[in-house]
């Protein structure tokens, strides 16, 4: 599954990188791209290891809001 959550509070690549990292370390994360242009983090997960609230909790424990 793929899905598109939007990050506020990214100013710059150290940003880009920490929510890159956090979501990276949730179990069941395929793969994660994340704008700091389009202030979003597209992820690719197995559904069945993870959900997208944990995800957005993964980008809030860094330090940003998810929606």
């Amino acid at each position: 599954m793929k899905e598109i959550i939007k990050v506020k509070g990214m100013t710059c690549g150290g940003c880009r990188a920490g929510v890159e990292n956090a979501l990276k370390r949730v179990a069941g994360v395929v793969s994660v791209e994340v704008s700091l242009e389009q202030a979003q983090a597209a992820v690719e997960f197995d559904e069945k290891k993870t959900a997208l609230k944990e995800l957005k909790a993964a980008v809030e424990k860094a330090g940003f809001t998810a929606e």
